[in-house]
């Protein structure tokens, strides 16, 4: 699993596991699984050097049932890490929902 947060042409943050589409040994796109929308929804300063923020994911295409979805390169402003805590809180989603999706696919 490599997630990532890729910021698009859109301004748009999405946190996914994110993978390069080759075609002839050149990057063509990226598959986005399970993509989130990383939205800030408030800033406050905690201190006067410390700004903190509250953030919320959210599925990036609410219409879809896609789970994984490419994206072209040329809509890729740039990929990075996410941070600590939007990694946990990205992982604890996913995480809950593969032991759903699991016990679905063994109870039938």
């Amino acid at each position: 699993m490599s997630i990532k947060i890729a910021l698009l042409k859109s301004g748009e943050q999405v946190v996914s596991d994110i993978k390069e589409l080759m075609s002839e040994e050149k990057p063509v796109g990226y598959l986005f699984k399970d993509p989130e929308t990383l939205t800030i929804n408030k800033s406050f300063l905690v201190s006067d050097s410390d700004t903190s923020v509250e953030i919320s994911l959210s599925q990036w295409i609410l219409m879809s049932s896609d789970r994984e979805l490419a994206v072209p390169t040329d809509w890729i402003v740039t990929i990075a890490e996410p941070i600590d805590s939007v990694m946990k809180m990205y992982k604890d989603k996913y995480s809950l929902f593969l032991k759903i999706e699991e016990f679905i696919e063994f109870y039938g």
